[in-house]
């Protein structure tokens, strides 16, 4: 899942892509590095990022997202956490939500999703991205989200949301303490038992620079590190800033594994 932030101020690339052009023309690229989903965003989720006003938040994703659905063949997933960004960007041609507040208890997302037939990501955060690194805590981080993977498919399904159309995201770097995001990467297996695929989401994180003190430009080594790790423990889905290095590294585990079958 290739990332294309469309904002002024997400934490690794923040301004890079603001203009559509540059936008499209970016997951192009990435398309052609091996990006098998295009996962634009219109509002950064960084730690203490203030919310972006709907009017705004579709300014930015749309004119991006009805160019690329002309362009590529690939799905498009729309990263908001707004019922009404969902249902204009599926319009637009996208056919995933990913969708960093799946904690919320009304279903209006849920319905969209519903309605649409989209593909959905339930991610796990604690708190808003403006309060989520404000001393989070867990009696047991992967118990934990565990728990809430369970509950979220059954609301989804009452929702109308088919199991089929889900998947599920721990959300590491998403209200989580350095040692709640090794523990998550280390559980990986554990929160495969729902049977609906994994995305694991590490990229230029800041977990990586507390545990290794590299700064956000030299943080892709341990992201690959952490990537087929859980490839290994049966993640499937990879969301990243670095696909042609992130696609390279998975082919490689993949080749060494099918020699042990």
């Amino acid at each position: 899942m290739g990332i294309v932030n469309v904002t002024p101020d997400s934490f690794s690339d923040g301004g890079q892509f603001l203009d559509p052009e540059a936008a499209v023309n970016h997951a192009l690229q990435l398309v052609g590095e091996g990006a098998d989903i295009l996962d634009i965003g219109g509002e950064s989720t960084r730690p203490n990022a203030e919310p972006v006003a709907e009017a705004e938040e579709l300014r930015r994703v749309l004119p991006v997202i009805v160019q690329l659905a002309a362009r590529v063949r690939v799905p498009i997933s729309v990263d908001t956490q707004k019922p009404a960004v969902a249902r204009a960007a599926l319009e637009a041609g996208a056919s995933i939500v990913n969708d960093i507040a799946a904690s919320r208890d009304e279903p209006e997302m849920w319905r969209v999703v519903s309605e649409f037939r989209a593909g959905y990501v339930a991610m796990h955060m604690q708190g808003s991205p403006r309060t989520m690194q404000q001393a989070p805590a867990y009696d047991d981080v992967v118990r934990d989200v565990d728990d809430f993977f369970a509950s979220r498919l059954q609301l989804l399904a009452a929702a109308g949301v088919a199991p089929e159309q889900v998947a599920l995201d721990p959300g590491i770097g998403f209200g989580k303490t350095l040692e709640h995001n090794l523990k998550l990467l280390a559980g990986v297996s554990r929160l495969t038992k729902h049977e609906r695929p994994l995305l694991i989401g590490v990229s230029r994180k800041s977990f990586i620079g507390k545990l290794l003190g590299a700064d956000v430009a030299a943080r892709l080594p341990a992201a690959l590190a952490c990537t087929v790790a859980a490839a290994r423990d049966g993640a499937s889905i990879f969301r990243t800033h670095d696909v042609a290095a992130t696609v390279q590294a998975l082919r490689m585990a993949e080749a060494i594994r099918a020699q042990g079958t």
